[in-house]
């Protein structure tokens, strides 16, 4: 056999015993008499040991060993008399009485160490060898560990998994989709999923009461850290069911992770906070919840004083920073550059500091006097040593501005720990989204989200101001889930459709199979889907899922291991009936 045990498994209570290893050179160190060898898998290293003088042939072979060869050994058990605590295998070593090739390795084009030379386009290319890499395998193992536990949950309330199809019907709402061409259907085409929406409802109305799915979902659209083209959501759904039920299932699973995953256990139920409120307060709907500093606004408190950023402003809030009068010159005008940055889009950042002898001082000294702006600091509930930080301009922009220079100011005074949770529900979202370019509403989430009932009144006078029976699931400021109660009647579902801007035909096309399923008795249903990627990321500590995903794509969408995506040859366009300009 090619081992009796892994490289991370044996201790000092082995001592004696003859083993076999196999696995891939770490690295080797030559020290004359003596020759040392680390062997790796993906359980851990252990030591090995040549003697020149009890076999010098075997020695001299292990000297010759490179680098991430492939080998086997058998040899016994011994306690080192270096020991290395930082080892789960440190107090014991190997000493080895036969040693079998198994493959040689081209000298690696980075070191397979955790903290390894390799840029990132260089180890995407050569992911395989990344793969070997004991911080992404610790990774994957955590990956791995996640789902199982969210299978046993699930498994444990009455839920079926049940997989959906990937080649589906392209539909116009949400990001582009992915569409993949039909040989037996010439000039038509399937969509990759976004999600796995309409024919999770549909196995409601199949009645399935109790659905879920770690499934693959597709979207074509630019990419940042948080983002893939491809990837994984844990899908549910649930039959008879009003939105604090859901909520209350859904938490019971993050509770269930985060004991069995990080040991850590969360009193009491999560918080909930209404959409706008959550806009008002933090300037996001996915707010970091782990420190205060909460936005007030003060508009009536500061028009009409002369200063003119303030005066032909529609909106003007701001945050306190306790002990922010510290702050110096050079560090408020590292600020001010933060906010001004395109993607902040503020035009400039006031500062007001309570200082620790009493006296304020700030930067608009010119336009508001010490009992003004100690009128301010009330507002603020501040005190002595705490600074105010305001924006103003236009409603929307300044608090979305607001809520990235609280999470700026936050970063630098270490107030977002790592390793310390806040998890909170995001609730009553609106329904719908009016964009100015194409002058119509948007679904928020999904046409197929239910309104509150006592708001469907306004559906025909005020659409923009019913509120949805939607959630997100929040933590530390990422949105780890997202779901809502459905619409279960097909009157309203197809009054949806028409404040969308569908012609009933256009509704019929898209839709009409989903309509008819609807009038056959519809349950009440509704669900939720969690970014699982996002998720693991979390729990790992960071905020790029991509070394949590075994092969991902790079900021262009771009395989550079495979290299593709890439074009395809004239005969299969041909059998496609597909011509490509250039």
């Amino acid at each position: 056999m090619y081992r009796s045990h892994t490289c991370g498994e044996l201790n000092i209570s082995n001592i004696g015993s003859e083993v076999t290893l196999s696995g891939w050179v770490q690295r080797i160190r030559n020290l004359g008499g003596m020759t040392f060898v680390d062997l790796r898998d993906r359980y851990g290293i252990t030591q090995l040991v040549f003697n020149m003088d009890a076999n010098a042939d075997l020695c001299l072979r292990a000297r010759e060993l490179g680098r991430e060869y492939v080998v086997s050994v058998r040899g016994k058990v011994c306690e080192r008399s270096n020991k290395n605590p930082k080892m789960p295998t440190g107090e014991i070593e190997i000493e080895v009485e036969r040693l079998d090739l198994l493959n040689t390795s081209e000298l690696p084009p980075f070191t397979i160490e955790d903290e390894t030379d390799g840029g990132d386009e260089l180890r995407m290319k050569y992911r395989y060898l990344d793969l070997r890499r004991g911080a992404l395998q610790k990774n994957l193992y955590l990956r791995h560990r996640m789902a199982s536990e969210v299978r046993f949950y699930l498994n444990s309330m009455d839920f079926m998994e049940v997989e959906t199809p990937f080649l589906i019907k392209s539909t116009p709402e949400g990001a582009r989709d992915y569409v993949v061409p039909s040989r037996l259907n010439p000039g038509e085409f399937y969509a990759l999923p976004q999600s796995p929406q309409m024919f999770k409802q549909l196995l409601m109305i199949s009645g399935y009461d109790k659905y879920y799915q770690i499934v693959k979902c597709f979207r074509d659209e630019d990419l940042r850290a948080d983002r893939q083209p491809e990837f994984t959501q844990v899908d549910c759904e649930m039959s008879f069911v009003e939105q604090e039920d859901l909520l209350k299932t859904f938490e019971g699973l993050t509770k269930h992770l985060f004991m069995k995953l990080k040991g850590h256990e969360f009193s009491g139920p999560f918080p909930c906070t209404p959409y706008r409120q959550a806009i008002d307060s933090y300037g996001t709907d996915k707010p970091d919840i782990r420190f205060g500093m909460k936005i007030r606004e003060i508009t009536p408190a500061v028009k009409g004083e002369g200063f003119a950023i303030f005066d032909n402003a529609e909106y003007i809030g701001g945050i306190c920073v306790r002990q922010g009068a510290s702050f110096t010159r050079k560090e408020t005008d590292q600020l001010t550059s933060f906010v001004k940055k395109p993607q902040i889009g503020a035009k400039g950042l006031v500062y007001v500091k309570f200082k620790e002898d009493g006296s304020v001082s700030s930067s608009v000294d010119k336009f508001f006097g010490e009992e003004k702006l100690k009128s301010l600091m009330d507002q603020f509930n501040a005190g002595t040593g705490d600074m105010l930080l305001i924006l103003a301009g236009e409603r929307r922009k300044t608090l979305k501005a607001l809520g990235e220079l609280r999470l700026e100011v936050a970063g630098r005074l270490g107030l977002r720990k790592d390793g310390e949770f806040a998890p909170l529900w995001v609730v009553d979202f609106p329904l719908l989204e009016w964009d100015d370019e194409t002058q119509r509403y948007y679904s928020m989430h999904h046409p197929f989200t239910s309104p509150k009932d006592e708001d469907i009144p306004l559906l025909d006078t005020d659409p923009g101001n019913v509120r949805a029976n939607a959630y997100d699931l929040v933590i530390n400021g990422v949105e780890i889930g997202g779901g809502s109660v459905r619409i279960h009647n097909s009157q309203l579902q197809q009054k949806m459709f028409e404040i969308l801007g569908f012609t009933p035909r256009q509704a019929r096309e898209q839709f009409g199979f989903f309509m008819d399923a609807l009038r056959y008795g519809t349950p009440p249903h509704g669900g939720i889907a969690f970014g699982f990627d996002r998720w693991v990321a979390l729990f790992g500590g960071s905020e790029s899922i991509r070394d949590y995903i075994a092969f991902p794509k790079n900021n262009a969408g771009r395989d550079v291991m495979i290299n593709t995506p890439s074009p395809i040859s004239q005969e299969q366009l041909k059998e496609l009936k597909i011509k490509v300009e250039k």
